[in-house]
């Protein structure tokens, strides 16, 4: 209930007052010290001749920081939760987010966070600052948390603040979702600025997010997209240079002998970056390589491990501060991630990959590129060119040649229909049984050149494009099914970068630097879950058990909780969006309220990671999945194989 004015006690406003002038004080003093904050990195240096007055100045500067600090904290514990609880009731929830957004926006204020971060870097990072590695690796380390934490700091506050302020004012849920929505489209372009400018790391990140249209926010989704295939490459020039220099090192060859050309660079991202090349004639079959002469190098940027590594540290507490649930996931995506960094696994990984396929029942349908290995080496991976596009731009290109050639028109049909996903409406149209073209015809209006005579065609046609969409996915889902629970050997990022329509009519499956192993004891537990989770009316009870047999461990070991997270790990967000909880992180939070999870196996989260990578990527294409009921015929599969083992095992994953 909101109060009148007229009996506002005056005290809370003043307080409130009181507060937010302190916070602007707080700021103003953390600038100040950020000015001296070099003097003090060269002062813990004791190898380098100081005077006195420096070290004076940068002693009474820290001091003045540490005493701001305690001053800022003794105030706000000294105000009382029910005079913020009175005055968030008085103030409009715009106001007070204009005013924050105000505030955060400041340079005092980004300057506070990235000083904030600095100060604490020698505690957060210790292993960087105490690695001896001083000068321009260690510097650059440095700044890059410096960056990172002053753009991305103040957004974190503005988030939080604004949670806590809707629920001290008691929001109703249309206000939420307005404020919550406006607050995405205010900081999704600076996240995505942050990215472009920091790469590494970040974009690797953004690249996940991107493709989890059932995951996160609309607008950080459409920012993100670029990431895909769009991240501005460094100079080809830059690129040659590291090709030359691995093939002098690593085969004693020369470029120039190797290479007929060496052209632009195709994709960027953010461990390396792809460029087109021929071979000559002489090297087109080196080392019993018979992809052709036109090839595709993977080149690796220079640096890019040690940025990676320390890029880690600091997201890990940022999943500390803002992402709770989140670092465990983390951590196995950096034990994962961190393996990227020789191209000559991923060659071999390539290979095996390869083998397994050519043995399996979609050996005609895809295709994945065969690794010149002789001319492979840490840094630098030469493999078969796949001609093609990206699956959603080919499907993006099929609707605008049925809408006349239109392809903004295109576009806004299949956001308007991913947006319809993300909020889980899109049953209704089952409901209502409509007809695609009516659904265009809601989306586009009378504007659509689309006359009444050729209804049926188009219509005809937009079916089977929607039936040429459901096989494409199915047949995704299939192969990494097959590459899961038979192989024990799969691509752990399967995003939709990676997944091209080729011009022979296959799928081309690229870039296998992710490639995830699972032991046989693990295989079979998780064929276990899935194969529990993909028939219908299986007790709850059942998943539970399959569920700890994996290696889930939760704190009271409550079955519907355990099934409950099974379900969002390995099959769908069905459950989520029928509570209304707008990301799978927010549902995930509310189990982990009930009966919090305590053990998540390492073999679960690239497997869940794929899983929600699909899921996004349904959305994306405009379907909505269970990767459970796909994936359950291989793991009942799998389970049957064990009890009745293959004549000829080829499985190379194991």
């Amino acid at each position: 209930m909101r109060l009148n004015p007229s009996s506002f006690n005056k005290s809370f406003a003043r307080r409130g007052i009181l507060l937010f002038g302190i916070t602007l004080l707080f700021a103003g003093g953390i600038e100040a010290g950020a000015r001296k904050y070099q003097h003090y990195r060269v002062l813990r240096n004791d190898n380098l001749p100081l005077s006195g007055d420096v070290k004076t100045d940068v002693w009474f500067q820290m001091e003045n920081i540490r005493r701001i600090r305690i001053l800022a904290k003794n105030t706000a514990l000294n105000m009382s939760l029910s005079s913020c609880k009175s005055f968030a009731k008085f103030m409009s929830i715009n106001v007070v987010s204009k005013t924050c957004l105000t505030v955060i926006r400041s340079k005092p204020a980004g300057i506070a966070c990235a000083t904030a971060a600095a100060s604490a870097y020698p505690y957060l990072c210790p292993k960087a600052h105490a690695s001896g590695k001083r000068g321009r690796s260690n510097a650059e380390n440095i700044k890059r948390a410096l960056v990172f934490w002053r753009h991305i700091g103040p957004i974190v506050v503005h988030y939080r603040f604004t949670q806590v302020w809707m629920n001290m004012n008691e929001s109703p849920p249309e206000v939420r979702k307005r404020t919550w929505e406006k607050l995405h489209g205010i900081h999704a372009p600076t996240g995505l600025s942050v990215i472009l400018k920091l790469r590494g790391l970040y974009v690797k990140i953004g690249q996940v997010l991107s493709a989890r249209a059932d995951f996160m926010p609309l607008q950080y989704v459409n920012c993100f997209m670029t990431l895909q295939d769009s991240v501005p490459p460094w100079p080809t020039k830059e690129a040659e240079n590291i090709v030359r220099e691995e093939l002098q090192m690593s085969q004693g060859l020369n470029f120039d002998d190797v290479f007929e050309s060496f052209g632009e660079a195709l994709g960027s991202a953010s461990i390396g970056q792809v460029h087109r090349a021929v071979l000559k004639p002489q090297y087109s079959n080196i080392g019993g390589y018979s992809g052709g002469r036109n090839v595709a190098i993977k080149v690796m940027h220079a640096g890019v491990e040690d940025r990676f590594l320390n890029d880690f540290k600091v997201f890990r507490w940022l999943c500390r501060v803002a992402l709770p649930g989140w670092e465990p996931i983390l951590l196995e995506l950096q034990k994962q991630m961190m393996t990227e960094f020789d191209y000559k696994n991923e060659a071999e990984s390539l290979k095996t990959i390869r083998l397994n396929m050519a043995r399996s029942p979609y050996t005609d349908k895809i295709r994945i590129p065969e690794p010149a290995t002789s001319l492979c080496s840490k840094n630098m991976l030469v493999m078969e060119m796949l001609e093609g596009k990206k699956l959603a731009v080919a499907i993006e290109d099929r609707l605008s040649r049925i809408l006349n050639g239109n392809k903004d028109l295109a576009r806004k049909v299949l956001k308007t229909k991913q947006q319809a996903l993300f909020r889980g409406d899109d049953s209704g149209r089952r409901k209502e049984k409509k007809t695609l073209f009516h659904e265009i015809n809601q989306i586009v209006g009378d504007e659509t050149n689309i006359r009444a005579t050729q209804k049926i065609i188009k219509t005809l046609q937009l079916i089977s494009l929607a039936k040429y969409t459901r096989d494409r996915l199915s047949l995704l889902l299939d192969v990494h099914g097959h590459q899961i629970f038979l192989d024990g050997c799969f691509n752990g990022d399967p995003h939709p970068g990676n997944i091209l329509e080729l011009d022979c009519g296959r799928l081309g499956l690229i870039d296998y630097g992710q490639v995830r192993r699972l032991g046989k004891r693990d295989r079979l537990a998780l064929s276990g879950v899935v194969a529990a989770l993909g028939k219908d009316g299986t007790p709850q009870s059942e998943i539970a058990d399959s569920m700890r047999e994996f290696g889930f461990q939760s704190r009271d070991n409550n079955d519907e909780i355990i099934a409950k997270n099974a379900e969002l790990y390995f099959g769908s967000d069905a459950a989520r969006i029928k509570l209304d909880y707008a990301t799978p992180q927010m549902y995930l939070q509310h189990l982990n309220g009930i009966d919090p999870i305590i053990h998540v196996p390492d073999a679960a989260v690239f497997v869940a990671r794929t899983s929600f990578l699909f899921r996004g990527m349904g959305s994306l294409l405009q379907q909505q999945l269970c990767t459970a009921k796909s994936w359950s015929k291989m793991a009942e599969l799998a389970l049957k194989e064990e009890c009745t083992p293959a004549q000829e095992p080829y499985r190379l994953g194991l």
